[in-house]
Formats: C-alpha cells, structure tokens, sequence
C-alpha cells in the first residue's frame, strides 16, 4: 500500500499541534501552581541566540498550515505574529488544526512532483513536493515543536515524551 501525501502529512500536523495545545495545558497549570507568570514560560528560550517559546509555536503553526497550502497548491492564510499569552496560542493552534482540515486529501494527493517555491534566505528555492515535505517540512515542523516542548521541560513543566507524541 502506498502512503500519499496527505497521509503522510496532515495527520502528522493535526497529531502534533493537538499534543503541543495539550502541553500548553499543562504549561499553564504548572506556572499557576508555581505562581509563576505564564510570561516567563513564554519568553524562554534555551539559549541566548535561539527564538523564545512563542515563537517556536507560531513557527510549528506556520509549517503546518503552509506546507498542506503549498502541496495543495493553494496560498495560505497569513497569521499575525501577536500572541501574547497561551490562550491566544491555543487559538493559533485551533486556527491552523481548521485550516489544515479543510483541506481535501485529493487536493494535496499528487503532490510529490509538483513544484514547490518558498524564500529560504531571502532567495526563492524549489522543491519537487516530496522532498519539500519530507527533506524540508517536516523536519523543520518537529524541530519547532521540540523546541518548543524542550523550552517548558527545561523550565520545570512536568511533561514527557508521551505528552509530546500525544495519543495514538
């Protein structure tokens, strides 16, 4: 059996950012326990240079939507960048978990050879579908949410890798 684009794409997306809300849960009752402001957890960041929690979430969002917009061949919504509690990241999450479900499978099925452009650096690339997704999309999804997870780990959020696969 043969695994099509969409199969190997959204249900990874909706998968993963329905574990990140869950995790952004559990950010919020531990800095409510702790009597932490939840700004601290959303301004952290693991090093100096590196982007800070917010943004890991915006960044993940951005993938999902885009990339099943890109496959589909279709422009994706744009997303202002101004969440500044988790509730309103819980609401980007939800939006983009929308956007990406509206998209029909067949859409996105027959992507792997289409030609896909995106500015990497200021410079447009292209990608042939698959390797957009698998060399380029994917990756740089899980590498956002990871980050994202491993910023609440480090600052004493009580999660695990079983928080960040999420249920299967």
């Amino acid at each position: 059996m043969t695994l099509s684009m969409h199969q190997a794409s959204v249900p990874a997306f909706q998968k993963t950012l329905t574990a990140l809300n869950a995790i952004l849960d559990k950010a919020v009752a531990n800095a409510t326990a702790r009597k932490i402001d939840p700004s601290v957890f959303l301004n952290a960041r693991l090093a100096p240079d590196m982007l800070a929690f917010t943004k890991q979430v915006q960044i993940a969002c951005d993938f999902a939507k885009n990339t099943t917009a890109r496959l589909a061949g279709l422009e994706a919504p744009k997303f202002a960048d101004d969440e500044t509690t988790f509730d309103a990241l819980k609401a980007r999450i939800a939006k983009t978990l929308d956007y990406v479900k509206s998209i029909p499978a067949a859409q996105v099925d027959g992507s792997e050879g289409r030609d896909v452009t995106i500015p990497i650096g200021g410079q447009p690339t292209t990608f042939k579908g698959q390797a957009y997704l698998v060399d380029f999309a994917l990756p740089n999804f899980y590498f956002h949410t990871s980050a994202a997870y491993l910023i609440l780990r480090h600052n004493g959020v009580e999660i695990g890798k079983r928080d960040f696969l999420g249920r299967a």
